[in-house]
Formats: structure tokens, C-alpha cells, sequence
């Protein structure tokens, strides 16, 4: 670790507890590697111990969650429509998804947030998500502020090929927008699809893959969250982990 890593580790066992980062230092050990996972997550970088291996998950069952849960399906209607206002009158606002191992023309996103922040620029185009979800998501702290919130929008016959993301300490949410049908979401060996006005939410550091197999463009709100199973003080030592070895990483870029 860099000398800004353990500085700022050490402030967080000052307040959490000399015990509080135990799961996050053990991580980064080599050896862990390949112990501990299961097979459909070996592709992934980094998994906190003791996380429970479950790929799918209720969307109802996690109270810290549920005021983002509910907040969205019950404004699925105004957000349907604000997002079919922008996918038609600002076709601009949206960029090629870059997953971090792809970028992909037939998968499309318009963000809500990212690096960290709420994108202001997307407040007009989609007020109704952007509001729930600063409201529920990033003042109580629940969303992940490594990564993001964005529409997902895939192409007809447009496929994301299985892989793995990075960790298993954050956790992802689908607001099912508009599905056609013969579209499909596999994580690890369950397939399941999207309901309209419903939420899906499954960790995605184990294999995944989603297909459109429809007639028209598949739109779901994806909002990436803590892992409910993470605690404060992690969540703390994990973002600045993480910040950091993105810096060293596009140091050497």
C-alpha cells in the first residue's frame, strides 16, 4: 500500500477500531486470490472476505436499501417518460457505454452519477430518478461512489458478453424501465428477466450476461450500491483504496 493508503487507514481504525478494516487488508492479500470464491467469481479482482456468496438477491430484504427500492418503482411511470422524452429529443446525452473491459455502440447510458457526484446536466433531462436517487441513495450514503448510476439502454439483438465485474463490495440495482420481450439477465446459472416498474438486484461480481432479444431498445436505470453486508468504516477504507489505485493506474497509463 502507498503511504497515503496507510494514513488514511490508520484514521479509520483511530475511529472505527483497530478491527475495522481487518476484512479489507485481508483482501489485499495475494494469497487470497483464488481461496474463498466461488468458481463463477474467479474473473473479478478483488473479493472482501465473508461477503456471502449469493448471486441474486431480494431487492426487499435490505432496510437501508429499501427507500431507493421503493422511491424508484414508485415513480416508474414519470421516469419511463422523461427517459422516452430524452432518448428521443437529446440522442446527444448519450455516450457508448465503457465498461471497463469494453466499450460498446449498441449499449448506450446516460448517467445520473458518476466519479463521485450527481451529473447536474442530467437533473433536466430525467428530474424524476435524479431526485430519488440523490434523495434516497446518495444523502443517506448507500451508493457506491466508486462507481455510478446511469439508464442502460441495449440495442435490439444487442448482447453483453459474460464477465465478471471488479468487486464484490458493492451491489447493483435494475429498475426494469421498458422491456420487450426476449430479453434475459444470467448471473452465475440463474436466468431470470425484467419485470416493467420492478427492481432486480444481484452482485455482479460473479459471471453475468444479458441479452435483448427484442424488437426494440431494452432500457433499465442501474444503480450501483454498497453491499449491504459492508460496514461504515469498510465502505470509508474502500473508497479511498480504490481512488487511489485508480490514481497509480492512470499514472502508468
Amino acid at each position: 500500500m502507498t503511504p497515503e493508503i496507510d494514513e488514511a487507514f490508520a484514521k479509520i481504525k483511530a475511529e472505527y477500531g483497530t478491527d475495522s478494516l481487518d476484512r479489507v487488508e485481508e483482501m489485499l492479500e495475494p494469497r487470497r486470490r483464488s481461496t474463498q470464491r466461488h468458481p463463477l467469481q474467479q474473473a473479478a479482482k478483488w473479493i472482501l472476505p465473508d461477503i456471502p456468496q449469493t448471486p441474486w438477491h431480494s431487492p426487499y430484504a435490505y432496510p437501508e436499501l429499501l427507500p431507493v427500492v421503493r422511491g424508484l418503482e414508485a415513480n416508474h411511470s414519470a421516469i419511463k417518460s422523461e427517459f422516452e422524452n430524452a432518448w428521443l429529443g437529446e440522442p446527444d446525452r448519450f455516450t457508448d457505454y465503457e465498461h471497463y473491459l469494453v466499450r460498446q455502440r449498441n449499449w448506450q447510458a446516460l448517467y445520473l452519477y458518476r466519479d463521485g457526484a450527481m451529473v447536474k446536466d442530467s437533473a433536466t433531462l430525467a428530474p424524476t430518478a435524479y431526485r430519488v436517487l440523490e434523495e434516497a441513495a446518495v444523502e443517506p450514503g448507500v451508493i457506491c461512489p466508486l462507481l455510478e448510476s446511469h439508464f442502460s439502454t441495449l440495442l435490439p439483438g444487442a448482447s453483453i458478453r459474460p464477465h465478471c465485474d471488479l468487486w464484490n463490495f458493492s451491489i447493483n440495482l435494475h429498475l426494469a424501465i421498458d422491456i420487450p420481450d426476449g430479453c434475459t439477465i444470467r448471473v452465475a446459472e440463474e436466468t431470470r428477466g425484467w419485470v416493467e416498474g420492478e427492481c432486480l438486484l444481484f452482485d455482479y461480481s460473479f459471471e453475468h450476461e444479458a441479452h435483448n432479444g427484442g424488437d426494440r431498445v431494452r432500457t433499465c436505470l442501474l444503480v450501483d450500491l454498497w453491499h449491504p453486508d459492508t460496514t461504515v468504516a469498510e465502505r470509508v477504507g474502500l473508497t479511498v483504496l480504490m481512488t487511489e489505485i485508480q490514481k497509480m493506474m492512470q499514472d502508468m497509463s
